[in-house]
């Protein structure tokens, strides 16, 4: 039984197998000698046991249980998390109240123009080209103003902000954006760069001055969120006249 075996686990020939029945009794009665056997059966049979497609299988799985424990963003959020957050929504909300009566009630009247625009557009079922050049001459002057204001922030002696490079040179920045974005004859184009400037402008405020008040930074987010959408609003108007013009020249070219 034990050449048998050896030969189908081992590839050796019966010639190399000389163990009689009796002498593997007396084998048997050699502690030291079975132990030794039973350690080489167990280190040369249990490699050809084990199947490759096991190995690549555990190999993969413990990939993927890297790649979950290491995605935690893949994961339900617990009822915790969004209520932190809902809480800081509402507290950035709640922070308007204490902002200035002037400076919350210009800054929502500044937001008229951005609005009424596509709204007016969008109700009436019309693009008028007029008025989405005219959003794009004040976005220009409101990201002007935005860019400007900097300046007046740096540039008192009691300032937390020094008037150095850093808060001068980038307050130009929005402005050149502005400008470009009336030297496109195309709206969308306008539109587009109108949002990177105002982008830039918010990113400026919030982010590279910590030192304005709560208030008034989620009163810019606000208003930069309500440009924004108005812009976009915008050029999607014109996107849908101009298809709108083209299927119809289409069909009157087909009945023609």
């Amino acid at each position: 039984m034990i050449p048998l075996i050896q030969r189908c686990c081992f590839h050796t020939p019966f010639k190399l197998q000389n163990l009689t029945a009796p002498r593997l009794l007396l084998y048997g009665k050699n502690k030291t000698a079975c132990s030794s056997l039973g350690l080489r059966l167990q280190r040369n049979v249990c490699p050809l046991s084990r199947s490759p497609h096991l190995n690549v299988a555990s190999i993969y799985a413990t990939k993927l249980q890297a790649l979950h424990t290491s995605l935690p963003f893949f994961k339900k959020k617990t009822p915790k998390e969004a209520e932190a957050k809902a809480g800081v929504l509402k507290r950035s909300m709640e922070s308007l109240k204490d902002s200035p009566k002037p400076a919350l009630y210009l800054s929502l009247a500044g937001l008229i123009p951005f609005v009424s625009i596509p709204l007016s557009m969008a109700i009436q079922g019309t693009y008028y080209p007029e008025l989405a050049s005219a959003q794009i001459m004040y976005g220009a002057v409101t990201v002007s103003f935005l860019g400007g204001m900097r300046w007046g922030f740096a540039l008192p002696e009691n300032s937390p902000a020094k008037p150095d490079w850093l808060n001068l040179a980038n307050s130009t920045i929005p402005p050149l954006f502005a400008c470009q974005a009336l030297l496109f004859k195309d709206v969308t184009q306008g539109a587009v760069m109108l949002v990177m400037a105002l982008g830039i402008a918010l990113h400026y405020d919030v982010s590279l001055l910590p030192t304005y008040p709560r208030w008034f930074k989620v009163l810019r987010v606000v208003g930069t969120l309500v440009m924004v959408f108005s812009l976009l609003a915008t050029a999607a108007l014109k996107a849908i006249s101009e298809l709108e013009q083209s299927n119809s020249r289409n069909e009157w070219q087909n009945t023609k």
